[in-house]
Parts: C-alpha cells; structure tokens; sequence
C-alpha cells in the first residue's frame, strides 16, 4: 500500500478527514477539511487544537515513514498554535534530522490556499496564514511485530 493511503486510510485520520496527500523523499503534506464536528466553539467554527495537533502529528508520521518504510512512533511532539483554525488546513513536515534511533520533524499548519488579505475571518486569519508550528521526534527502528505495532484493546492496553 502506498505511504499515502495507508497514513490516510488509518482508523483515527479517517475520523478527523485528514487526507495525506504526498508523502516521499522525508517529506509529507496533507489537508483537512474544518467542519463543524472539528469545533471547539459552538458559536462559530473555530478548530480545536487536537485537530491541528493530529494533523501534524500525522503527516510528520508520514515524512518519516517515506524515509524508512517502517513504522516510527511518536516519542514526542510539541505545537506552537499561532491562530485560531477556522477554514479548511494544510499540514507540511519534512525530516530535519535522522539519527540511529531517532527522526526530527518540523511541521507548518496553514490555513488551506494562497494568501488573501480580504478573506479575514473575524479573527486576524486568512487564507495561507500559518496557523501552528510543530516538531515531533519519532523512534526509529521498530519491527513489525515488536510492542510498538502491536494490537491494543479498546483503551490502549496490550494484550
């Protein structure tokens, strides 16, 4: 399966709409559609920030996996949120720094098309405005099979 569909066809970024959309060379983008389930306001469409947060984590999941082709789960991630999310977002990460048992990635979140001055949503954010900065460290090395790709339970417990 190629690196796309299978970041894109996972179970939780089906739930969210996030769509990975490239995916090679230690680099990855994606989009995601704000809806208004994404809400964190019931008042106006205003993302919540485990949105933006799941997007990066996502498609930074997806640059490193395009360098290795093995599964690398996130050791840590931290986000910067720079404005609010309130119209669909694009996502890109690429590796910074690939060691023995570790990946850097650094990620931008936007929101989704070019830079449009008259688009202002009520909140200082248009079109193209970053909207989070992230960085993530993934481990490397990890077998299919090994307790990191294993099958959980319903709360994450291995069996």
């Amino acid at each position: 399966m190629e690196i796309t569909q299978l970041f894109s066809s996972m179970p939780f970024a089906e739930l969210l709409g996030i769509e990975v959309t490239r995916a090679e060379d230690g680099m990855a983008e994606a989009r995601l559609q704000m809806t208004r389930k994404l809400s964190s306001n019931t008042a106006r469409n205003v993302g919540h920030g485990g949105v933006a947060f799941a997007l990066a984590d996502t498609v930074a999941g997806a640059a490193v996996v395009s360098l290795t082709g093995e599964p690398a789960p996130t050791v840590d991630m931290r986000i910067d949120y720079l404005k609010p999310a309130t119209d669909d977002m694009t996502a890109r990460a690429e590796v910074v720094r690939r060691g023995n048992t570790s990946a850097v990635v650094d990620v931008t979140v936007r929101h989704e098309g070019e830079g449009d001055a008259d688009a202002e949503d009520g909140y200082g954010s248009a079109q193209g405005d970053e909207i989070a900065r992230a960085r993530g460290v993934f481990k490397l090395g990890v077998e299919e099979g090994s307790e990191h790709d294993r099958d959980t339970d319903e709360i994450g417990n291995s069996p």
